[in-house]
């Protein structure tokens, strides 16, 4: 596994980034007038659409039986928080500045780094303590600034 900031994983993660930023600013834009949650719903389904017709125009169609049960629980977890995160978000959009809410979202950079070390037996460096601090800093400022 490549772990510099060439590899390929790294371009991945900034266009997640570039996306996800543009996902709050839309949805901020999205959801006026209209129920957070209903709101959460009616991306999901466009998401279902759009993810099915990929896999399918892609190839990557697989039948889904022959997934592990192990698979299935743990995609079903990621699901249910994912669901869970995407109510959330939307609420939290729907009441505070876009700007406010997507710094604190990010917070969960902070936990994943935690949750990975508890979970996954993974040993962040001190360097990487330090940056995890300084976005947890970050966090803060950001969120507190009013």
């Amino acid at each position: 596994m490549t772990q510099g900031v060439g590899g390929q994983w790294f371009y991945w993660a900034v266009l997640s980034a570039v996306f996800a930023a543009l996902t709050a600013i839309f949805a901020k834009i999205g959801i006026a007038g209209v129920d957070a949650d209903f709101a959460t719903l009616v991306r999901t389904i466009l998401i279902a659409f759009i993810l099915t017709a990929f896999v399918l125009y892609t190839d990557k169609w697989i039948n889904p039986s022959a997934l592990a049960p192990k698979t299935w629980w743990f995609l079903g977890l990621s699901a249910l928080t994912t669901g869970a995160s995407w109510v959330c978000y939307f609420r939290a959009l729907q009441l505070g500045e876009a700007s406010q809410v997507a710094p604190v979202d990010k917070f969960s950079v902070v936990l994943v780094a935690l949750f990975a070390v508890v979970f996954l037996g993974e040993r962040p460096s001190l360097g990487d303590w330090g940056g995890i601090a300084l976005v947890a800093s970050g966090v803060l400022v950001l969120a507190l600034k009013r």
